[in-house]
């Protein structure tokens, strides 16, 4: 099963092809352009490169949050749109399960981190057990201190990733010291194959979806909703 996976949660926009022998091709860009200008682009030059079209996609999958409301609204869309037209399923997958995906650490609780503005953060614990990512938290959007007081009462090791990690590095490092650790370069950004082997597993058990059905995963109202 081929599937084509986009993660536009935040600056960063990325797109995925896999199938169950492992990664078929990825191209990723953190280079400011808006994903309107650049997303559709990115498929269908990845697409070209690994000489498909999308009638050979099996499986459309998209990021859904949270994140990002216009860049969530830009990938969801595409990919319900080419899901349509080729009469394909889809699975959304959770912006954080994505990025704690890739971190495997037995012995330190995984925590992603987004940056929701204004010293918040979108952000859930997991933890890496026989093999199977266990999510330990509800999806939090949560103010950085009181996240902090959170994960000093679980007297563990923290491995954090995300964009949000890079800008309070500082903060959790005092706050946490030896407890606190940061994933590899290449493990700290969203990446479009996380959401596609995510969603490739759910499909092994059924779980897809009818494009109709998906759509972004917010955690809060947009800030016309909440002065509203």
């Amino acid at each position: 099963m081929k599937v084509l996976a986009v993660d536009t949660s935040a600056q960063i926009a990325s797109v995925a092809v896999v199938d169950e022998s492992g990664l078929i091709g990825e191209f990723t860009l953190n280079h400011g352009k808006t994903h309107s200008q650049m997303l559709i682009h990115m498929i269908a030059e990845l697409l070209s490169k690994l000489e498909m079209s999308p009638k050979d996609i099996d499986l459309f999958a998209a990021s859904i949050g949270p994140g990002s409301f216009t860049g969530l609204r830009i990938g969801v869309t595409s990919i319900k749109s080419m899901a349509y037209a080729m009469d394909k399923p889809v699975i959304g997958v959770s912006t954080l399960d994505a990025l704690a995906y890739g971190i495997r650490s037995k012995e330190r609780i995984i925590c992603p981190m987004m940056d929701a503005r204004n010293n918040y953060v979108f952000t859930a614990l997991y933890k890496w057990e026989n093999r199977k990512q266990i999510k330990l938290t509800e999806y939090m959007w949560v103010n950085v201190s009181d996240l902090i007081k959170q994960l000093k009462e679980k007297n563990s090791k923290i491995i954090f990733n995300g964009d949000a990690a890079n800008m309070h590095k500082d903060l959790l490092e005092t706050e946490l010291g030896e407890a606190c650790d940061f994933a590899p370069e290449n493990l700290m950004l969203q990446m479009g194959s996380s959401v596609a082997y995510i969603a490739l597993k759910k499909a092994a058990k059924g779980m897809t979806e009818s494009c109709y059905d998906l759509v972004p995963f917010y955690l809060r109202k947009s800030q016309a909703e909440r002065e509203g």
